[in-house]
């Protein structure tokens, strides 16, 4: 059995973590009989978009992917990983 870590929390930390903890449970959705049920991984497949891996430059700040049949959305987040570094 492991022994306990000390409490280091602020109190301020402590009582923000207390306040959350006493909140209201939130009750359970109510669904319409005959709704089937699925994992919440098939929910979020559908809300967000997955990530694709494209190569590009960046000109003055601005990623362009090489492709030009490759459209971004405007705004799209981006990771960019350079070959090397200047």
């Amino acid at each position: 059995m492991s022994k306990p870590e000390p409490d280091k929390r602020s109190a301020k930390r402590r009582a923000r973590d207390e306040a959350i903890a006493a909140e209201p449970k939130i009750p359970i959705p109510a669904f319409p009989p005959g709704t089937k049920f699925a994992p919440i991984e098939v929910h979020l497949r559908r809300l967000r978009r997955h990530p694709v891996a494209v190569a590009g430059v960046v000109e003055n700040g601005v990623v362009r992917p090489l492709d030009p049949d490759v459209k971004l959305q405007e705004h799209a987040r981006v990771i960019i990983v350079a070959s090397e570094g200047e």
